[in-house]
């Protein structure tokens, strides 16, 4: 199944992922999971890898490689550490907001940065009192000579706390057309970051408060006109923030079955191994299989994703599928370990922790099923993966040798698609 969607160097970046996550990210998990703080060094030296620019073009210095590649990195970094793999998936966030909309000057500026591993970006969306209601937020921006000042306040920001360049939704104006975005850096006047909040899971990684007083931002960090801000947001969380949470779900998933195989192999219970017991085969038969179609969904999304063919419902379905099937199958091994998956020395329990962080961005199940139910009854208004088709297919000379097939078993048909940061900081 896996050779149907990867090609040798896929597999060869998995394999460097997988081995770095068992040498730098394994050792740290004890620390992170102590102090329920953020770690920024590990933070940082992900990045140095180069991983974050995986599908920023390699004319902006990224590598170029596509969706599927980057869900091999988030996958596997998450098979290890979910934390870890939220903070890459968080970043690439921030890398869609200027890929999409970014002006050419702005692109330059920051992806080489950002694929350099010197920029962390982030998006910053959701407000408090409006939660995932994007059309409800309050925080605004006023144009003031060559100036926007920005007022307000953010919540739920990924990599809040290591973040150098926050691409932020703000209200310009009234209504849907009424939403711009920004690029607001670290250490401007009048921007700050609240106090990290312990969470429940994703120890290691941040996703805090941000706060504007008078923060005056350049007119040239406006990210594409007045008016984009809803385009922004909603095309950074269905071309990206989906399949990123997706390849999360898929790591902690694969995570589950790994230790829950290992732990029925060596728990002995009357006088063999636990795996021998007829029970255990079968909730283990049911997270393997679970397992397998979630990764079937997950790749087979991103697929479509890098060749510009329309796939919104399959980025829904796949985030779907996997969040729903990695907590069902935490929760099987919870029972199969008993007793023994309470405690921290084993990481079950963290897995299900951390399982739970993944429902609600980018829409929960539910959010999910309505616009599934809406395109089943031909309401559904547009694709953004049809609309930024040609931003979103992977570059010709990236494209595997023996390319899959123009067309996948189940898919549906559409229209045709359409000076450095450091320099400035060191």
């Amino acid at each position: 199944m896996y050779r149907y969607f990867t090609d040798t160097r896929h597999e060869a970046l998995r394999q460097q992922v997988r081995e770095f996550a068992e040498r730098e990210v394994r050792p740290r998990i004890a620390g992170m999971e102590a102090s329920r703080s953020v770690c920024h060094d590990l933070s940082r030296l992900i990045a140095q890898q180069g991983w974050i620019g995986v599908t920023i073009p390699r004319a902006y210095g990224g590598m170029g490689a596509g969706h599927l590649a980057k869900t091999l990195i988030i996958e596997e970094l998450s098979r290890v550490s979910a934390a870890m793999g939220a903070m890459v998936q968080a970043s690439q966030l921030g890398v869609a907001k200027i890929a999409h909309f970014g002006s050419e000057e702005q692109k330059k500026t920051w992806l080489p940065a950002i694929a350099s591993g010197e920029c962390l970006p982030t998006i910053a969306v959701t407000e408090r009192q409006s939660g995932g209601h994007v059309l409800g937020m309050e925080s605004t921006a006023v144009r003031d000579g060559d100036d926007y000042v920005l007022n307000g306040h953010k919540i739920y920001v990924g990599n809040s706390h290591v973040g150098d360049v926050h691409g932020v939704v703000v209200r310009t104006g009234p209504g849907s057309t009424g939403l711009s975005a920004f690029l607001v850096e670290s250490g401007t006047p009048g921007f700050r970051v609240g106090p990290q909040q312990p969470a429940m899971g994703l120890h290691g990684f941040s996703f805090g408060e941000l706060f504007f007083d008078d923060c005056r931002v350049p007119a040239a960090n406006l990210l594409g006109e007045e008016g984009d801000g809803l385009s922004v947001a909603y095309s950074s969380s269905v071309l990206y923030g989906r399949p990123n949470l997706t390849a999360v779900s898929l790591g902690i998933h694969q995570a589950v079955l790994d230790e829950t195989s290992r732990f029925s192999a060596e728990r002995q219970r009357y006088g063999k191994p636990l795996a021998e017991l007829n029970n255990i085969k079968l909730k283990l038969g049911r997270i393997q299989s679970r397992l397998l179609l979630a990764r079937l969904s997950a790749y087979h999304a991103v697929h479509l994703l890098d060749q510009g063919l329309p796939c919104d419902a399959e980025l829904m379905n796949a985030k779907l599928v996997n969040v729903e099937s990695a907590l069902e199958s935490a929760r099987d091994a919870m029972d199969i370990h008993a007793a023994c998956g309470l405690f921290t020395d084993r990481p079950v329990e963290r897995f299900l922790r951390d399982a739970h962080h993944i429902v609600a961005p980018a829409g929960t199940s539910d959010v999910q099923l309505l616009r599934l139910g809406e395109l089943a009854l031909g309401q559904a208004k547009g694709e953004w993966s049809n609309r930024l088709a040609e931003l979103l297919r992977l570059e010709p000379a990236e494209r595997p040798e023996e390319k899959a097939p123009a067309t996948v078993p189940g898919q549906r048909t559409g229209p045709g698609r359409a000076v450095s940061w450091f320099s400035r900081h060191r």
